[in-house]
């Protein structure tokens, strides 16, 4: 667990540099030449010049072992050519130097300073000339922080080959100053050099990682109280107690147990993400097809749970499980028996770990999954180990009945209440409006009503007992879902909800807003300085997301709030750009940066490329101040809920711009 914690750690730092690198990261320059040694021979060589304080890694990686994180080696490639052959490999003009690299805590072979690599190659089968196109492909880091893997281009020609053409990059006459940067003193897309407000959060500082775990523990222990679940408990502590011929034994088995459960949800949550890959989780969180598939799951889960079928895995998968545990001894018995938990299990733990899975896929990491499984084993493991601790508890364990099927029915709730947001997502992002935020609330309003009829006896299911009487614990459960509904009301007209902001979508999307004014706001950045540019405003930029949990509650939070919607109603022009914008652009273009051609496709595409070509960061929520000349007004701000702080960054820009005027 320590090696998991501390690969875990470094995994986030590594995550971090990457996202909060201040300029483009150029901190390698490279030359290439070809060598001629005869007419039909010759040498490739790269020249790198790395910045001081950076390094490079080496053409190889010794074995580091399963759970190091390995870094982008350096790599040249030569596209194949026909009567080209290379000769031997890459060979550099000094050994890479094994050193501790400390953003990774692993020793590694890196080069610093200068360093050349060349490539022997000859013509064949009567060839003349030929030219020679690739890519080097490398990762420059300091002690504290690394460039994400970079390429960068060459060609060159040897012999009598006739001059290639360059590729063709579409541009558009909007596109200009996206594409080629030019210069201009209104050049509004022009790179800038800002700072982030050093009294911000950081995006360290609002790591979600805990509150996954937490999330995944909570879920953990609720599974606990399902139908599935909660009858295995006695069977299969008795399994332990009667393995053991001693309380020591009967609380080793227990505990290995526990640990079995732990790992085999954690492999699980790991291999759902191997078979995605890392590098597609945010896919999950923003794709129209991800989102409205769970979306569909957990309607179905919550009618399974309101009683009209159920979902079961095959009744001979646990029985043959069962039965191995039966049949082997030790530390294997035990593993099986875990396995027939998870399995059993499965129709009602199924729901919270989709759940579950999908909000840690959010994080664009496979930690994310990792950590959310591991917290809901652990949750769901537990309590076996308390048992084995203390068997007296299982006597005082109530036993299955209706309760159960109570606890069933309000999961059922749960699950179409969260299965509203995945909707949500899919709906924001694709522009089909159809689940804007008067009908979401209205959705919501409605279900927490039903929750607190059922949870008094007045709404019944098929299979539910008729209640003689409510509980105390019951009572209080339903006030509190008809207080929530209420709450919920004043959101019809435009109140701002703060508690639910990071859940329901944005106010933007409400038709009928009785609440305060409005922000002069945006979502085209050209559109936005221009109108700027014509009113003699300041702008505000707002780098967003549909699925950016955090901006929605920094919406509800600050934007919402009296002090500061004064201002930026008075003194600003807000323009807010959401990098998972799905609509189409009307002419797709390509952009040349980090040594390589991107697409740009969608809206989002754009925006993303903005706030990674002029600011040189690519997370949200990303906030600026600007003159309408594209230059900044102050230090950049990233999540923090801080009120006063926020308003008094808005004062310094005002104060800066007028200063400028």
């Amino acid at each position: 667990m320590r090696q998991f914690i501390r690969h875990a750690a470094l995994l986030c730092a590594l995550i971090i540099s990457f996202a909060s690198v201040a300029q483009r990261p150029v901190h390698v320059k490279w030359t290439a030449e070809v060598e001629p040694s005869s007419a039909t021979e010759g040498l490739v060589r790269w020249a790198a010049d790395i910045e001081q304080g950076w390094h490079i890694y080496g053409l190889t990686m010794p074995d580091l072992g399963p759970d190091a994180i390995a870094p982008q080696l350096t790599t040249f490639t030569i596209d194949p050519v026909a009567g080209l052959e290379l000769v031997g490999e890459v060979e550099p003009s000094v050994p890479a130097e094994v050193k501790f690299d400390q953003s990774l805590k692993l020793n590694l072979p890196m080069w610093e300073g200068k360093v050349t690599f060349v490539q022997r190659f000859r013509l064949v089968d009567g060839v003349k000339g030929v030219d020679i196109r690739g890519n080097v492909e490398y990762m420059a880091c300091t002690d504290k922080s690394c460039t994400p893997p970079t390429r960068e281009p060459f060609s060159l020609r040897f012999g009598d080959a006739v001059p290639a053409s360059a590729p063709e990059v579409p541009v558009t006459e909007t596109d200009i100053p996206a594409t080629t940067g030019q210069q201009q003193e209104s050049d509004i897309w022009a790179p800038v050099e800002i700072s982030a407000d050093s009294s911000a959060a950081t995006p360290s500082e609002g790591s979600p990682w805990w509150a996954i775990f937490g999330f995944g523990f909570l879920g953990g222990l609720l599974a606990l109280l399902t139908p599935c679940v909660w009858p295995m408990i006695p069977m299969t502590m008795s399994f332990f107690l009667k393995k053991g011929k001693s309380r020591r034994r009967a609380i080793f088995d227990a505990v290995a147990y526990g640990l079995s459960i732990i790992v085999i949800y954690l492999v699980l949550g790991i291999a759902l993400t191997l078979i995605f890959g890392a590098s597609k989780l945010n896919d999950i969180a923003t794709s129209a097809g991800f989102n409205v598939l769970f979306f569909v799951l957990l309607v179905v889960f919550a009618i399974s749970f309101f009683g009209a079928f159920n979902i079961e895995l095959p009744s001979k998968w646990s029985n043959a499980i069962d039965s191995k545990a039966e049949k082997t001894t030790g530390l294997l018995s035990i593993f099986f028996m875990a396995f027939t938990l998870v399995l059993v299990s499965f129709s009602c733990t199924g729901p919270i770990i989709g759940t579950l899975l999908v909000e840690a896929a959010s994080q664009e990491s496979v930690l994310g999954p990792a950590l959310g499984m591991g917290g809901f084993a652990l949750g769901l493991a537990l309590p076996f180990g308390l048992f084995a601790f203390f068997p007296s508890l299982l006597k005082e364990m109530p036993r299955s009945g209706s309760w159960l099927n109570t606890v069933k029915v309000v999961l059922g709730f749960i699950e179409l209440i969260l299965s509203l947001k995945f909707l949500s997502v899919a709906d924001l992002a694709y522009g089909w409006r159809i689940l804007d935020r008067e009908v979401f609330l209205a959705l919501w309003i409605v279900l927490f009503a039903l929750l607190g009829l059922y949870l008094l006896g007045k709404l019944r299911f098929s299979h539910d007992s008729p209640v003689e009487h409510t509980s105390v614990f019951r009572f209080f459960l339903a006030v509190a879902s008809f207080s929530f509904a209420v709450y919920l009301l004043p959101g019809l007209w435009g109140a701002p909800l703060k508690s639910i902001s990071a859940f329901a979508p944005p106010l933007t999307t409400q038709d009928f807003n009785l609440y305060g004014g409005t922000f002069k706001e945006f979502h085209d950045y050209d559109e936005g300085m221009a109108y700027a540019k014509q009113n003699d405003l300041p702008v505000i930029v707002d780098f967003s997301g549909y699925a950016c949990v955090n901006c929605r509650k920094m919406e509800g939070a600050v934007f919402d709030t009296r002090d500061v919607r004064t201002v930026m109603e008075r003194d600003y022009v807000l323009i807010k750009l959401m990098v998972d914008d799905k609509h189409k652009l009307d002419a797709p273009y390509k952009v040349e940066e980090y040594g390589g051609f991107t697409d740009i496709e969608t809206v989002g595409d754009r925006w993303s490329y903005l706030q990674r070509h002029k600011f040189g960061i690519n997370s949200q929520p990303y906030y600026v101040l600007l003159d309408n000349d594209g230059k900044p007004l102050a230090p950049a701000r990233a999540y923090d809920e801080n009120v006063d702080a926020f308003v008094e960054w808005l004062n310094t820009g005002i104060q800066k711009y007028k200063e400028t005027k």
